[in-house]
């Protein structure tokens, strides 16, 4: 006789599934092609608990770092990983540090590029402030993304802001989606923009060199002063991009770093990074293949981790094998 499941038992599992029911709806509907609100966000309590101690956000921008920084949220995600080292340092937008700690860094190649036509006659950021230039710039429409803070970082080290290209006649446009649209591209093959400003280069950056775009440098003194606010800068490599002339120095925009709030009790991140770890498999990341937790615990071109382990998932990922 098999005997039956006590009260307590059957009611934890029957949570389980509950909880189960949501969370594969969710990843289900989050992998439908035509299905629009992809952005996730779980919270988790005892069940009748009178708050959720536990909050997750899938978001890669800095409004999801505020959130984190006031005990809303207990994981986040910053892509570029290097962002949060401005939160940290209390540089850039930051008025004071925030003691935000990494759990692991997600690795993705990146950097930033500031492509314009070769009419603008432009081979530098600062002739735009000396020239006075009003060019139709277009940037992505996605307000909280990290891109847009870093961009008035980098003008700023040039000399000159968004507002002065409105100022001098030009316009700013906040286009939807990445670069290789028909509202950014298309734009700018039809004559209607003259830069075209972002990240996640492989995707668009030898098609605008194609098309006869040229993408500018960063020079030292720009870079030397965004490295001291805690940017990190990065090349784009001639071999990957073969019209470029040289290798050509700009800004790291690689990873996705999974981070927390200092505070976060040691018990939460370790089973955070246990399921990272039993669920790598079905999570994957670009390439097939699980996630490669080996590169994702430290400091990698690829993943830099620019802030440090919180303390519970380094004794994790050290404890597994991942660090030696």
């Amino acid at each position: 006789m098999i005997a039956e499941p006590s009260n307590k038992s059957r009611a934890v599992g029957r949570d389980t599934i509950r909880s189960r029911l949501v969370l594969e709806v969710a990843s289900e509907m989050v992998d439908q092609s035509d299905w629009p609100h992809r952005q996730a966000r779980v919270s988790l309590r005892v069940q009748g608990a009178e708050y959720w101690p536990v909050n997750m956000i899938a978001s890669d921008g800095p409004a999801a770092l505020d959130l984190v920084a006031r005990g809303e949220m207990q994981l986040a995600i910053s892509n570029p990983a290097m962002y949060l080292t401005l939160a940290v340092r209390g540089t850039g937008p930051y008025k004071k540090p925030i003691p935000l700690r990494a759990i692991t860094i997600i690795p993705s190649p990146d950097q930033l590029a500031f492509a314009v036509t070769e009419k603008t006659g432009l081979k530098s950021l600062r002739e735009i402030r000396e020239r006075r230039l009003p060019l139709r710039v277009s940037l992505r429409g996605q307000k909280d993304h990290a891109l847009h803070p870093v961009v008035n970082e980098v003008l700023a080290a040039a000399g000159f802001s968004l507002d002065d290209i409105v100022a001098w006649g030009g316009q700013v446009r906040y286009d939807d989606g990445l670069p290789m649209k028909d509202n950014r591209f298309g734009a700018m093959q039809r004559g209607e923009v003259d830069m075209i400003v972002d990240e996640a280069v492989r995707g668009w950056a030898n098609a605008a060199l194609d098309a006869g775009m040229r993408i500018l440098p960063l020079d030292e003194t720009m870079l030397t002063q965004l490295e001291a606010l805690g940017l990190r800068r990065a090349v784009m490599p001639q071999e990957r991009y073969p019209k470029l002339p040289e290798d050509l120095p700009t800004l790291d925009f690689s990873g996705f770093a999974v981070y927390t709030h200092a505070d976060v009790p040691d018990a939460v991140v370790t089973s955070i990074c246990a399921a990272l770890e039993a669920r790598k498999d079905r999570i994957g990341w670009q390439e097939p293949g699980p996630l490669p937790l080996e590169l994702m615990c430290r400091d990698t071109p690829d993943g830099p981790l620019t802030i440090p382990l919180h303390p519970a998932a380094e004794k994790f990922w050290r404890a597994r094998g991942y660090l030696g």
